[in-house]
Order: structure tokens, then C-alpha cells, then sequence
């Protein structure tokens, strides 16, 4: 419900400030209007003498991937340039040095397009070189180069007041940087191929002294193979080292072998005699002995049984065993020895090549700091046939740039001359032109309605305590407005002082005020016309009505209804005795109606007012009328005013719309609540007829069809 609350609030407020602009427009369209048009007409006049201006474009296309510098190189696999590449080549393009070229092409030197902005006289004492300088700089104000979006395109664009001008020097640009960047590129091949041949010469001495330095040392060193494969580089001793190591550890094995064998057969001979160690048992000569033994003792048994110990044969024969037994005591002790004198043979040469491989590590060890020394120079060697290789594929590459013409850039479009004006835009420059017009004048407006003070709406009156009886609209001029009255009764104006006359009677009323005093704060805010009109409408409603003219000094009324002054004396005449009521009274020419005016305007300091003169005529002109409308002078600098309110019944204050002050309206009020009077309202005169004087559309469309408009 809030919501709906706010959004009714809303957009009621939007009504009121489109209303309001609307009204303000209506009310001062003529101040509008003057100022747009004369800003248009300054602005017409200035566009059409602008000089024409054509442009001309020619694109570029930047291309990496067609650099012959860059060409087959690792390094440049990515044919991409960054943001500040493109921009880089854009600020060529846009150089003084490009444009003099372009001038010099071009010839444009005197051309007076870009010598104009420089005093003939001393554009004359100027070196060549200057002139030119200066006309470039000139050219270059009429250059646009500008990168189209993300791609690789440049545009180069030149206005000129000649398009065939514009078009020639955009493409002498295009052409010019293109040949720039030919030979700029092949300038710098040719350089590139002159220092890689300086270098590669001094690179190959280099190579052969390093190469010869690395074979002298590993001679001297006694280094062979090369650095190329690790298991053919070393020393002498590096390759002994090998063979060695294996003949001591076969030395070794054979040593342990032997002394294991040996102390196996001394460990048996200890324990079971020379019999039970395996070497003895399997040596040939003592089997052989053993089987002589075994004769032996066959031999000596059928001996001794057949001659007895003693006899000779017996003790040959055991001599003979004897002998044997000794030989193969005598095998086993040679066959254990063998087995001894092998354990420590093996164990002699194991300890020989332990020693020789001990000399050799020193050996090698002496070596290692040559060895070192050998690897350093032969990377040495190995980085300069590296960079001696390298430095002949960029010779190579340079050497065929310097003999090509390809350039990274290319001409993809070329400028042709307009057929038509850049600029001035000038259907947009009169649509521009009229928007300030029509800005301005409505700031100028603007200003104005907030410098004006006066009242428009019926709020604006009550906040100063005080009702609206009507609002009145204003008429077109050459129109006199009460005459609407009578002429068309059934017009908005007429239609307003009938609701002035509901208003001030009332609709229903025991006593209705009999004199009622139209009065206003200050001059020209419509009262005398008020005046005439409400008495009018008073009279058409069958109330028998006297207008009572009250402003002497400017006996308005008379102008207002078309009569001559001078002629009938009035109501000055009256007050001082000088002509009775009947004499001053004469018919309006409107039914119902009388008029009491004042002869002519009158200028005096007595208190014309102040007496009980002016009560008794109007005491005697109540007993013959049913209505009396008092026409009484400004309240605001004259005084007669407050005098004669106290007399009416009911004053109404007339209040010019939007233009009288408020200050002005608050002291009226106030002075009439001060003296007695009876201030009933006030009614607006000459009121916009689109205006909400009334707190609402009062004089809409709406109405349209119950006034009467012809």
C-alpha cells in the first residue's frame, strides 16, 4: 500500500513539473523564441562560412611474419606484435621527419594551405630547411593515424580543402613509410652481414688456436681421447687403472685360494699325519711309493716266515721299507711345503699389484688438475665453433635480407579522393546550433522564472491567509475585456465573474454584501477592468447595480468604457458639494446598471475620503441599489484605499497573476485586516488560460465545449 502510496506520489509530482514547464513555456515562448532564433541565425551564419574540409585515408597493414630479419629464427616463432609495437610504428608515421619527406615529394613547401598560419614576410627569411620544417609540422596537423580496433591496420588519414590534395598526401605517407621500412630493413641486413663477417674472421682464429692448445696440452698431459664421449676421454693411467683392478682381484682370489689350501692341509697333517691331507694322497709319487710300500711289506712277510728276522734277505727288505716310508714322509713334507711356498707366492703377487695400483693413483691423482684444465679448454673450444656456427646460419640469413626487398608492412587500401565534405557536418552543426538556441533560451526562461515572485495558484494565496474567488483569463489584445460580458456571456472571461459573483455573494445567503470594494496592492494589476467586469455580471444577473468610480487620480473607468472625461461631474464634484448624486449619476447603457466616475483625474492632499460624507452617499446610494461596486486606488503608496474598504461590505483584492509580489500582496492584506475592512479573497487577473490557477486543470480541453470560443 506504501509502495502504491509512493508511486502515485511520484509520479503526480511529474505531472506537476511537466505542467509547470509547459506553462512556463506558454507564458514565455516569445523570449524563447528570440533567443533560438538569434543564436540559429549567428550560428547559420558562421557555419556556412566555414571552410570545407575533405578527407582522404590510405591503410597499412603491419605484417610480422614478413621480416626478413626475423625470418626461420627461434626466437621470433610468435608472428605477433604487442600494443606498444603498433603504436611504435604509428609514431613513425606521424613524424616530422616522415612529413618532410612528404613535403619534399609532394612539393608543398609554398603551398599556402599550411603556410597561411605564418607571416608571408617571414616565412620568406626563412632557411629552405625551416620552411620545410614548418609546413611539415602544419601537414601534420591535418594527419590522423590512428590503429583501426585490434587489428594490425593503420589509418592514415589527411584532411585538406582540396580532396584530391588530401588524397595524394595520405598515400605519399603510405608510400614513404613503406619505403622506410624497405630500407631501413635491408640497411640493417647489409650492416648485419658486415660485422657477422668481421666477427666470424676473428671467431675462426679463435677456433683454431683453441683447438690447437687443447691437442698441445693433452699431449703434454698424456690425455687421450676426446671430451665428446665419457667412456673415451682420460690419462694413460686412467685407462690402467682398469686392467689393474682386475689383475688384483684375481691376485687376490688366487692368494686367499692357496692360503686356504695350505692351512687345510696343515690343519689335516696335524690331526690324522701327512696320510689324511688330500694334496699328499693325490700327489703321484707318493701313490707310487705307497704301492712299493705295499710290496714291501707283502714281500717281507713271506720272507721272515721263510728265513727268519735275522737273515739277510729280512733286514734288505726292511731296509727297503724303511726307505720308502722315509720317501713318502719326505714327498708329504715336499707337498705341504709346495702348498706353502704357492699361498705365499700368490700372497706376494697380490701385494706387488696392490703397490702398483698405489703408485698409479698418485699418478692419476697428479693428472687430475691436467685433466681439469683440459675439459676447461676444450669447452672453450667447444663454445667457439658453437657461436663460430651460429654467427655463419645469421650470415647467411642476413646475407639474404640484405639482397631482399620484402617490407612487414603493405598498402591494403589506398586514399581516393572525396566526394563530399569531413566537415563541417553541417545539417548536424544547424541541429547542434538549434539545440543551444533552445538551450539557452530555456535557461534564460528558467532564470527569469525564478527571479519572478508573483502568485499563480490558489496554495500560494492561502499560505498567505487569504481565498481565491476566480481566476480570470487573460484576453487577446485589441479585445476590451468587459465588453465580453455583454458580447459573448457565455466566454471563459464571462464564465470567471460569474464564479467571482457566486463567490462574493454566495450561493446562498441570508445577507449578501451590498458593497463590494475591488482593490489591488499595487498599479496595472487589472482592478478597474475587475471592477467593470464584476459590475457587469452583477447588472446580467438581474441586480440593479451602480459601479462607483473611487480612483480619482486616475479616473480609469472612463478609458475603460470608452467615455470622454470632463463631460459629467462625479463623485469628487459630489464630495464637495458642488453637484448632487442625480446630477453625477448616468445610465452604463447596460441594463441594470448605473455609473457614478470621476469627471477627471484628481491630484489633491486633503483626506478626500476620510470624512462621514463618503458614508452618508453611500448610505443613500444602498437605499436605491441593490449592488454597489467600489473601483478603489492601490493600497500599496496611497492611503485613500484603506479609507474607503472600511466602508464596503466585502473588499476583493485583485492580484495580477505571476507577477505581482508576494511582499506586496501580504501587506495589502494585512493592512486591510488592521484597519477593519472585510478582505473576503482575491481573483487573479490575466491568467494564463493553460495555468492550474485554480489547483486543477480549470481552463483545460476538458471544458472546451460549454464556453463559447467564437
Amino acid at each position: 500500500m506504501e509502495i502504491t502510496h509512493s508511486r502515485e506520489g511520484y509520479e503526480g509530482r511529474l505531472s506537476d513539473l511537466i505542467i509547470a514547464v509547459r506553462d512556463t513555456v506558454r507564458r514565455r515562448w516569445k523570449t524563447l523564441a528570440a533567443i533560438t532564433v538569434a543564436i540559429l541565425v549567428i550560428g547559420v551564419a558562421l557555419i556556412l562560412m566555414m571552410t570545407p574540409q575533405y578527407q582522404a585515408t590510405a591503410r597499412v597493414q603491419i605484417d610480422p611474419s614478413r621480416n626478413p630479419l626475423t625470418r626461420g629464427s627461434e626466437a621470433h616463432t610468435d608472428d605477433s606484435l604487442s600494443p606498444e609495437a603498433l603504436e611504435t610504428e604509428v609514431s613513425i608515421i606521424n613524424s616530422l621527419d616522415l612529413a618532410s619527406k612528404v613535403v619534399d615529394k609532394l612539393k608543398l613547401v609554398n603551398d599556402p594551405e599550411f603556410t597561411k598560419q605564418v607571416d608571408p614576410k617571414d616565412f620568406a627569411r626563412m632557411p629552405l630547411r625551416d620552411r620545410k620544417l614548418t609546413v611539415a609540422g602544419a601537414v601534420l596537423r591535418k594527419l590522423s593515424v590512428q590503429r583501426e580496433k585490434l587489428t594490425y591496420i593503420i589509418a592514415i588519414q589527411v584532411s585538406s580543402v582540396d580532396s584530391v590534395k588530401a588524397a595524394r598526401i595520405a598515400n605519399a605517407f603510405a608510400d614513404l613509410y613503406i619505403e622506410t621500412k624497405v630500407s631501413t630493413l635491408t640497411g640493417t641486413a647489409r650492416n648485419q652481414v658486415q660485422w657477422f663477417q668481421d666477427r666470424l674472421s676473428k671467431l675462426q682464429t679463435e677456433v683454431s688456436a683453441a683447438d690447437a692448445k687443447v691437442a698441445q696440452y693433452r699431449a703434454a698431459a698424456g690425455i687421450v681421447g676426446s671430451g665428446e664421449s665419457s667412456t673415451g676421454r682420460g690419462t694413460i693411467a686412467d685407462q690402467r687403472v682398469g686392467p689393474l683392478s682386475s689383475q688384483i682381484a684375481t691376485a687376490d682370489a688366487m692368494a686367499a685360494g692357496a692360503m686356504a689350501q695350505f692351512n687345510t692341509a696343515q690343519q689335516q697333517a696335524s690331526r690324522g699325519g701327512l696320510d689324511s691331507v688330500a694334496e699328499v694322497r693325490g700327489s703321484p709319487v707318493v701313490s707310487e711309493l705307497r704301492r712299493q710300500r705295499a710290496e714291501l711289506l707283502r714281500s717281507i712277510g713271506e720272507i721272515q716266515a721263510r728265513y727268519g728276522d735275522k737273515h739277510p734277505e729280512s733286514v734288505r727288505v726292511r731296509g727297503q721299507l724303511e726307505t720308502v716310508d722315509k720317501q713318502i714322509k719326505e714327498e708329504g713334507d715336499r707337498v705341504l711345503g709346495g702348498l706353502r711356498a704357492a699361498a705365499a707366492a700368490s700372497q706376494a703377487q697380490a701385494n706387488s699389484l696392490r703397490g702398483s695400483m698405489g703408485a698409479l693413483e698418485s699418478e692419476r691423482a697428479r693428472d687430475m688438475g691436467a685433466a681439469v684444465q683440459a675439459d676447461s679448454l676444450e669447452r672453450e673450444s667447444t663454445a667457439k665453433r658453437a657461436e663460430y656456427d651460429r654467427l655463419s646460419q645469421m650470415l647467411l640469413e642476413s646475407t639474404q635480407a640484405a639482397q631482399n626487398s620484402i617490407s612487414q608492412a603493405e598498402i591494403v587500401g589506398r586514399a581516393e579522393p572525396a566526394l563530399r565534405p569531413a566537415s563541417p557536418n553541417k545539417p548536424l552543426l544547424f541541429a547542434f546550433t538549434l539545440l543551444v538556441g533552445l538551450v539557452a533560451g530555456s535557461g534564460v526562461i528558467a532564470a527569469q522564472e525564478m527571479m519572478v515572485s508573483g502568485l499563480r495558484s490558489s496554495d500560494d494565496l492561502e499560505d498567505l491567509g487569504i481565498t481565491l474567488l476566480a481566476a480570470v483569463p487573460k484576453v487577446d489584445k485589441g479585445t476590451k475585456p468587459a465588453d465580453l460580458l455583454l458580447d459573448k456571456p457565455t466566454s471563459i472571461y464571462s464564465e470567471a465573474f460569474r464564479i467571482a459573483r457566486a463567490s462574493v455573494l454566495g450561493v446562498r445567503s441570508d445577507k449578501p454584501s451590498q458593497i463590494i470594494a475591488i482593490t489591488s496592492a499595487l498599479p496595472n494589476e487589472g482592478k478597474t477592468t475587475t471592477a467593470l467586469s464584476f459590475a457587469r455580471a452583477l447588472a446580467v444577473g438581474k441586480s440593479r447595480t451602480l459601479l462607483l468610480d473611487c480612483d480619482v487620480r486616475r479616473a480609469a473607468l472612463n478609458e475603460a468604457m470608452g467615455l470622454p472625461q470632463g463631460a459629467v461631474p462625479g463623485i469628487v464634484e459630489i464630495l464637495h458639494g458642488e453637484a448632487t448624486i442625480e446630477d453625477a449619476i448616468r445610465p452604463s447603457g447596460v441594463e441594470n446598471l448605473d455609473q457614478l466616475l470621476v469627471k477627471e483625474p484628481y491630484f489633491s492632499s486633503e483626506d478626500l475620503f476620510g470624512g462621514d460624507r463618503m458614508r452618508d452617499i453611500l448610505a443613500t446610494l444602498s437605499q436605491r441599489y441593490d449592488k454597489i461596486v467600489l473601483d478603489l486606488p492601490p493600497l500599496v503608496g496611497l492611503a485613500d484605499g484603506r479609507f474607503l474598504s472600511v466602508l464596503a461590505d466585502a473588499t476583493v483584492l485583485a492580484v495580477k497573476w505571476d507577477e505581482t509580489p508576494v511582499k506586496a500582496v501580504a501587506s495589502a492584506i494585512d493592512w486591510l485586516r488592521k484597519d477593519g475592512a472585510n478582505p473576503i479573497g482575491a481573483i487573479f487577473t490575466m491568467v494564463d488560460s493553460n495555468a492550474q490557477a485554480m489547483g486543477s486543470l480549470y481552463y483545460s480541453k476538458q471544458y472546451s465545449k460549454y464556453y463559447q470560443t467564437n
